[in-house]
């Protein structure tokens, strides 16, 4: 199976820290919604805690997109929830806004085409669209974290595109011209390009 984009997501199932409760989530929990999962290598280090963070304190300008956010990683949910107790100001999570899956057979990260090796997952980002299928997939090295603000322009520059059949251009911002996706149509955005 691959985790390819306008193919459907792959299914998973595992346990989760949800708040401070542990429960388990599956992909088909998501249906009818937005789901931005991402992947991060490992609890306790050093990139990662300021992702996590980062989309959590964010969370409501994702559910005002009718998304849901859903972090994963290799480590075991125990791991998650002694991550969340620890404060940010110790390189600990805090409270999150959203669950974190516990991969600890590791076969979500495989599934998605982000394991490595080493046994650890690549930071990976996929948004799944409401009936399931992959629209934006993203795969990086371990060193670099993710800009949410950039995850949430490309989740409403997907929607954009879904509602109006328009597309949008290199650097689009919400409220910013579309394009007609057609020779003649695609004109009236360029005769506004200085």
């Amino acid at each position: 199976m691959s985790a390819q984009v306008q193919s459907q997501a792959p299914d998973f199932k595992a346990e989760a820290v949800v708040g401070k409760q542990f429960k388990e989530l599956k992909l088909a929990d998501f249906k009818g919604k937005w789901l931005v999962l991402f992947f991060y290598p490992l609890d306790f280090t050093f990139v990662c805690p300021t992702e996590i963070t980062a989309f959590s304190d964010r969370i409501a300008d994702f559910k005002k997109l009718g998304a849901e956010v859903v972090g994963c990683s290799v480590d075991s949910k125990f791991s998650h929830l002694a991550w969340i107790e620890t404060p940010r100001n110790k390189g600990g999570l805090g409270d999150i806004a959203y669950p974190i899956l516990a991969d600890i057979t590791k076969d979500i990260g495989r599934n998605y085409d982000v394991l490595l090796d080493a046994g650890i997952t690549l930071r990976g980002l996929y948004i799944i669209d409401p009936e399931g299928k992959i629209s934006y997939k993203l795969i990086h090295d371990l060193g670099i974290g993710r800009d949410v603000d950039e995850v949430l322009r490309v989740l409403e520059a997907i929607q954009t595109t879904r509602k109006t059949g328009e597309v949008c251009p290199a650097g689009w911002r919400p409220g910013k011209s579309t394009m007609k996706p057609d020779p003649k149509g695609s004109q009236e955005f360029f005769a506004k390009v200085k």
